[in-house]
This record gives C-alpha cells, structure tokens and sequence, in this order.
C-alpha cells in the first residue's frame, strides 16, 4: 500500500513537470526569388517539453497547408510521401536550460535529431524562450538540405525551389496539469 501511495505521489510529480502544445505551428519556406512561392503551414504540431530541457515534437507531414492545392497535392505524393513516412518527429535537449531561471526572451541552443522519411539527421539551432505565467513559448528557425533526406528534386523545377528549406517552429507550451 505505502508503495503505490509513493508511486502515486512521484508519478504526478514528474507528470507536472511538463509542458505540451497540440497546436504548435511549423512553417517552411522553400521559395526563390522570382518564382512562386513554395511555402506552407502546419497548426497541429505536437510538442513536449520537460523542466530538464528535453523536448520531443512530431506532426503529420499531410497536415501542411499550402495556398495552391496542387502544390499540397505535389508535396505529399511525390516529395514527402506522406503515405508511407505520415510523421516527422524531432527529439532533442535544449542547452544549459535552467527552468527556475527562465524568465522572458532568453536564447538558448537546442540539440536533437530531426526525422523525416525515415531518416534521422542531427541539428542544432538557437531557439527563443520566454516563460509568461504558466505558459513557455518556444521560437526558432533552422535549415534543411531535402537530399539529407532523401527527398529529389526533378531539375524540371529544381530552379524553382530553394536548396535549403527554411524552418520555422512557434510553439506556446502549457503546464500539463
């Protein structure tokens, strides 16, 4: 019985210590100038982030919204195929955090592995958080080169999109309760 009393107790512990979005967003830009823009939006992104600094975010890759239906069509089937890879999913830990010190608009760098189609690459970016309440916002950008991930790009249009495509990450993390 004391067992379980303690297991209960360290359990919801550990569980408050946490903080997640369901609707983080996730943007990316693979535009050149010139051209039409190759650009899309993901609200759903799912995000977890612990007092130690150890975060994870997945979203379904199908989820992107872009402004040319086409394009979203294009994305999905030829590009990311979406029905066989339907998750990009990032694990990683975010340096010399100290949650009791974090206050408002402190740069960090955040470490991980980022994998989309099956296939990991690790990266490291400055990400900006503030903590305002209960809440912990987390921005940053970094940059992806698609053949890292066995994405190719036909040289029909390959002048039209960007080598590297930028990334762009605004999650608003709430205190799991």
């Amino acid at each position: 019985m004391r067992l379980l009393i303690i297991f209960l107790i360290f359990g919801q512990t550990i569980f408050a210590q946490k903080y997640i979005t369901r609707t983080g967003i996730t943007e990316f830009k693979a535009s050149v100038d010139a051209f039409e823009p190759v650009e899309a939006i993901n609200s759903s992104t799912s995000a977890i982030l612990t007092k130690k600094g150890d975060i994870a975010s997945q979203l379904f890759v199908s989820a992107f919204l872009f402004k040319v239906a086409l394009m979203q069509e294009h994305f999905n089937e030829n590009y990311m195929d979406s029905d066989i890879y339907p998750k990009a999913i990032f694990r990683g830990k975010i340096e010399n955090f100290d949650f009791e010190k974090l206050s408002s608009d402190e740069t960090y760098t955040l470490k991980g592995k980022l994998t989309i189609r099956g296939i990991s690459k690790e990266l490291s970016f400055p990400v900006l958080l503030s903590k305002i309440n209960k809440r912990i916002n987390l921005k940053g950008t970094f940059s992806v080169n698609p053949k890292s991930f066995g994405i190719e790009i036909p040289n029909i249009i390959r002048k039209k999109i960007a080598r590297k495509i930028n990334i762009t990450i605004n999650y608003e993390l709430s205190q799991k309760e």
